[in-house]
């Protein structure tokens, strides 16, 4: 079962998101540079505050925690002590570009909480090889609103149709890694449906996807928990497909992933 991640600061929802089986809740500090980065485009911004990660810990009997701090910065050893004394089960951190910077950051949490190593950069992906086996690191999520830029793709799941995180997916599953990839939309929703990105999940070994803003914005398409149902009896037939039905549905999306970005681009 894949781990469906909300990102929240509202402790109603991590409530509800608790009672379900496999959610991770997601608090989201990262604030350095990221409106100047992702100006322009519909993409969340956080306001998340330190004091979330308390508030939200504290509403947790099942699920874990996971919390994105800053880019490594000279403020970083003090964020993690707040972030940790907290109680946040996992650190994520983001948009780095070398080995050093994860290393310098595993050298900072010494072992307090598995990292999340954020894959967003082109310089983190050339270089992957060079740190998949920095000590503490439990899971490599491949952040694809940030990497298709940095990449000078026109459509967001284009590194997926181009088989880069084919190779991704590869290279930390061989190093007994955890994997994740991008945000998911409603089944039948999104300019590539939930329903086709559920199915490269599934065939990649994806162990964690962030649940998009729409699964909670209404209910007047039923309730969170009824979406939240959807797709983990969208994962069990997903699950159940032969290799030629899997290989089928691959060569399905990566063409509806081509057309996308041509219309995209037509469009520019």
């Amino acid at each position: 079962m894949i781990d469906l991640i909300q990102i929240t600061n509202d402790p109603a929802l991590a409530r509800r998101c608790d009672a379900l089986p496999r959610m991770r809740l997601f608090v989201d500090l990262e604030v350095n540079g990221k409106a100047e980065r992702q100006a322009g485009r519909n993409t969340f911004i956080s306001t998340h505050r330190m004091e979330d990660v308390g508030r939200i810990k504290s509403q947790l009997q099942r699920s874990l925690l996971m919390v994105r701090v800053n880019p490594l910065h000279a403020g970083t050893p003090d964020e993690l002590d707040a972030v940790l004394a907290q109680g946040a089960d996992w650190v994520m951190l983001p948009m780095f570009q070398t080995p050093d910077e994860l290393q310098a950051f595993s050298r900072i949490v010494a072992g307090r909480a598995p990292i999340v190593a954020l894959l967003e950069t082109a310089g983190a992906l050339q270089s992957l090889d060079d740190w998949v086996d920095t000590p503490g690191l439990c899971e490599v999520f491949v952040g694809l609103n940030d990497l298709h830029l940095s990449l000078g793709c026109r459509f967001m799941f284009e590194p997926l149709g181009q088989g880069v995180l084919d190779r991704i997916a590869a290279r930390v599953h061989a190093q007994g890694l955890r994997f994740g990839f991008g945000g998911i939309a409603r089944l039948d929703e999104g300019l590539l449906p939930g329903r086709d990105v559920l199915a490269e999940h599934l065939r990649l070994g994806s162990q964690a996807v962030i649940l998009s803003r729409t699964f909670h914005a209404s209910e007047a398409v039923g309730s969170f928990e009824d979406q939240v149902r959807s797709i983990r009896g969208a994962e069990s037939a997903l699950a159940a497909r032969t290799s030629g039905q899997v290989e089928s549905d691959q060569l399905h999306v990566r063409k509806a992933i081509e057309a996308i970005a041509a219309d995209l681009g037509q469009a520019a």
